[in-house]
């Protein structure tokens, strides 16, 4: 018996389990998963560039317990977003057309 043969009394080693890549995607998106780093250049001790990189990669509803819902005020990712945006800037505009025509209505009874 050399000693790398154990007998038939030894247990089987585990090997690393079979996951696949579906398993592995659901599992992140369901809890989330934070990747964070700098990128920092310096010259002879002065700071030149700093960036500072944050991936956050998880499903819409575990970003949203999150608090982060950004998606959503967006005009560019959200045709609702974009519909309110052209509504407020909309409702600005005539104020502000109001606002001059009063201006010129006030000017015109002072003559």
């Amino acid at each position: 018996m050399t000693e790398l043969d154990l007998g038939q009394d030894a247990y089987p080693i585990p090997g690393p389990q079979n996951t696949n890549l579906a398993d592995i995607l659901e599992r992140v998106l369901d809890k989330g998963i934070v990747i964070a780093g700098d990128i920092k250049i310096d010259l002879l001790d002065i700071e030149l560039l700093t960036i500072r990189l944050r991936l956050f990669v998880a499903s819409v509803d575990t970003a949203k317990k999150a608090g982060i819902d950004w998606w959503e005020t967006d005009p560019a990712l959200s045709s609702r977003a974009a519909r309110n945006s052209l509504q407020d800037e909309n409702r600005e505009l005539r104020e502000r057309i109001d606002a001059l025509e009063s201006k010129t209505d006030q000017t015109s009874d002072d003559r």
